[in-house]
């Protein structure tokens, strides 16, 4: 359990007056238990995720204990779901696939926390959509799976089979980070930009924001090319790109898509030349894949909102008693799975029967005041308003805030 202080600290987010228990969820059949509410998160808990997942679900269970497993009338629990494989290394589609299958027919589940891939959201965001299940991202930041006119044609409408917004996220998207990469490197007095992507629909996406940000802070793009996230070395495309002179590379990928490599081969080739990249590799996995010694003042990462160690107020309640509980720092993303498992406890309270539908609405516009994030709500697609973004470099082999970007 946590500290006392950190429970008496949170006590503004803790929730107050009773609700009464309904009926069975909302798609027939009703629960097996009417007192029980399950959560549920899907996220790649096989592979190198896997550190970075393992806080996101230890902030999920901070915030279950924390109301003691009990909500109202509900008894909560809480289960924590992979949708990786030991033949990829990372999320599966087919994994994915069928725990979205899963949740939608135990009439227990009420919410879907998940996924930490925005290529994997693409799968469960319509199997749940149509059940109305409550899906809750932690970590998806593509565009297109939310707002109209910023993705792919038919995007968002293509997740939405029913007509009603069901997925809801705690993290800014990506067209608000892709312009902040380009804000950055302004600052740092860069000049020239080579851009690389792992093709894939998170890489890609930010790469493609960059790209149409990037003049508008003065940057000259020398070129830009997708990479085989899965080959050996990148020496040769290194050796091409060292002689047009970059002063910046930007990737837009994550560590699971060789974001290291690529970090290593730039240094292997005797460029000078640093590497910006997004949040998919803030984390210590990226740092280990890349060799310190080839990072250590030549990364360059932004992230959604701030990382764990500038977080005031309750977010930085929320760090002690995490240390506290865990033993170690969580990864940037702890906070960002206790603010959405929060959100489910909030709309859960908010409805104050067992049923997706009324989850669902009681989702719709809700908003967190004064939290482990700061004071935010869902806009009207279900993206955060929340817009501050940050910069962190490596030194001394570890992730340290350099910089706010963007935002209000």
């Amino acid at each position: 359990m946590h500290a006392r202080t950190f429970l008496i600290l949170t006590s503004l987010l803790a929730l107050g007056a009773c609700g009464k228990s309904g009926g069975g969820a909302a798609g027939g059949g009703g629960g097996s238990d009417p007192t029980l509410v399950k959560i549920v998160s899907s996220l790649p808990r096989t592979g190198s995720a896997n550190a970075q997942t393992t806080t996101m679900v230890n902030g999920i269970k901070m915030a279950v204990e924390e109301v003691g497993g009990k909500m109202d009338n509900f008894r909560i629990s809480y289960e924590d779901w992979d949708d990786a494989s030991a033949k990829k290394g990372d999320w599966d589609p087919e994994v994915e696939a069928s725990n979205a299958d899963k949740a939608v027919k135990d009439q227990d589940i009420l919410f879907y926390i998940g996924t930490y891939n925005s290529g994997a959201a693409k799968i469960a965001m319509p199997i749940l959509n149509k059940a109305s299940l409550v899906m809750i991202s932690p970590g998806n930041t593509y565009p297109g799976l939310t707002k109209p006119g910023m993705g792919e044609a038919g995007e968002p409408a293509v997740y939405r089979p029913s007509g009603k917004i069901t997925y809801f996220r705690v993290v800014p998207a990506d067209d608000i980070q892709g312009k902040a990469a380009a804000e950055w490197i302004q600052k740092l007095g860069g000049k020239k930009v080579y851009v690389l992507d792992d093709r894939g629909l998170y890489g890609k996406g930010i790469a493609d924001v960059f790209v149409a940000t990037a003049p508008d802070f003065g940057l000259q793009l020398l070129g830009r090319e997708g990479i085989d996230p899965k080959a050996q070395e990148y020496r040769s495309l290194m050796t091409k790109i060292k002689a047009l002179g970059p002063d910046f590379i930007f990737y837009g990928g994550t560590t699971q898509t060789n974001a290291g490599q690529i970090a290593k081969d730039i240094v292997a080739v005797g460029m000078n030349a640093k590497i910006v990249i997004p949040d998919g590799c803030r984390e210590d996995a990226f740092i280990q894949a890349a060799g310190p010694e080839n990072v250590n003042g030549k990364a360059f990462v932004t992230f959604g909102g701030l990382p764990p160690e500038q977080l005031t107020g309750k977010g930085a309640e929320f760090v002690k008693a995490y240390k506290a509980k865990y033993k170690q720092d969580p990864e940037a993303y702890a906070a960002y799975g206790y603010a959405a498992a929060r959100a489910a406890l909030d709309a859960l309270h908010k409805a104050g029967k067992k049923d997706r539908e009324a989850v669902r609405q009681a989702m719709l516009g809700l908003e967190q005041k004064d939290g482990v994030l700061g004071t935010w709500k869902f806009d009207e697609n279900g993206d955060t308003t929340m817009n501050t973004m940050s910069g962190s470099t490596v030194e001394n082999g570890k992730f340290k805030f350099s910089v706010m970007l963007g935002g209000k």
